[in-house]
């Protein structure tokens, strides 16, 4: 089975993500498990909750909880706990969207462990 962790963190990646993941979840549930990590971007309800409910996007199983400060410290943040979470997931691909610091530290931390990604944007 090959393994898939999608990095999220904003409204538009919520919305991107909703229907891949839906995908996912009702095509390719034999083969393809997937993995979603919320960086807390957008940690208020109306920015980040509402879209998983509303959308039937799957609960997180991790909620890094990042947000606020200066982009390259939130970054920075992001990085160290992405990378963590990809050694205990140990996945075969990271799915990221769009162009926010959850995208970049996704792709950078996926990147510097030779995990393949896959970048969706509009």
């Amino acid at each position: 089975m090959k393994k898939i962790v999608t990095i999220i963190g904003a409204r538009p990646q919520f919305i991107k993500a909703a229907a891949v993941s839906r995908v996912i979840r009702d095509e390719f549930q034999e083969c393809v498990s997937e993995v979603l990590v919320h960086t807390g971007q957008h940690f208020d309800k109306n920015m980040s909750k509402v879209f998983f409910d509303e959308l039937d996007i799957p609960e997180p199983k991790y909620n890094l909880e990042i947000s606020g400060g200066q982009h390259g410290a939130m970054t920075g943040r992001m990085l160290e706990s992405v990378e963590k979470v990809l050694l205990d997931e140990k996945p075969s691909w990271v799915l990221i969207y769009g162009d926010t610091n959850s995208t970049l530290a996704g792709a950078l931390a996926a990147v510097k462990l030779h995990i393949p990604v896959a970048h969706v944007e509009a």
